[in-house]
């Protein structure tokens, strides 16, 4: 009897051992993933605020493009009211699927004054972050 308590124990301290070691990876995971969909959104929203509608664009992802072209981007870029500031307030990151997606959630200070709360959807793609849906 003492045999079996002391193997079920053993056992038990495995299971809680492995549980808590993919929790930590699983976490590791997310924080690396949101780390670098903020910093993709931020390249991305530096870019807009100085002007630089081809460094956006190629930020973009393809569903994106597809929609926007690079001309109809540049022109979009300079229509008032273009942002000269960005804050970003929120990332989150889930699997959707298999694929990788996020929510970037910032406020953009227009160069009216107006601040405006946007959520960007972005997409992993390969090994990088890229900004999808309409990013203005």
């Amino acid at each position: 009897m003492r045999g079996v308590l002391s193997l079920a124990a053993a056992g038990l301290f495995v299971c809680c051992v492995g549980a808590a070691g993919l929790g930590a990876w699983n976490y590791q995971q997310v924080r690396q993933s949101s780390g670098g969909a903020r910093e993709a959104a931020e390249s991305f929203l530096h870019d807009v605020t100085r002007g630089d509608a081809a460094g956006a664009y190629d930020k973009l992802c393809g569903d994106t493009r597809e929609r926007w072209s690079r001309d109809d981007f540049v022109q979009r870029m300079s229509v008032p009211p273009t942002i000269n500031r960005y804050a970003i307030d929120d990332v989150a990151v889930a699997t959707d699927r298999g694929q990788v997606r996020g929510t970037v959630t910032a406020r953009l200070t227009r160069r009216s004054g107006a601040v405006d709360v946007r959520e960007m959807p972005m997409v992993k793609d390969g090994d990088r972050w890229r900004v999808c849906g309409d990013p203005f």
